[in-house]
């Protein structure tokens, strides 16, 4: 499976909100949702913190 990029994270993670705000969402879905939008966002967290890494790095290197 190849890795998502940022952007699909992102989006991902705003398809979940919108099916947290649905008001017919069960309990139990509502907490999966909000576990799965966590970790999307997590994820993109994680991303963006790589890519600031490597903006220092080509910062210190040139």
């Amino acid at each position: 499976m190849a890795k998502e990029n940022f952007e699909k994270k992102l989006q991902n993670a705003k398809t979940i909100l919108e099916k947290l705000m649905n008001p017919e969402i069960t309990l139990q879905e509502s907490v999966k949702a909000y576990e799965q939008g966590m970790k999307e966002l997590s994820d993109a967290q994680k991303m963006l913190e790589e890519a600031q890494l490597k903006i220092q790095e080509i910062k210190a290197n040139s």
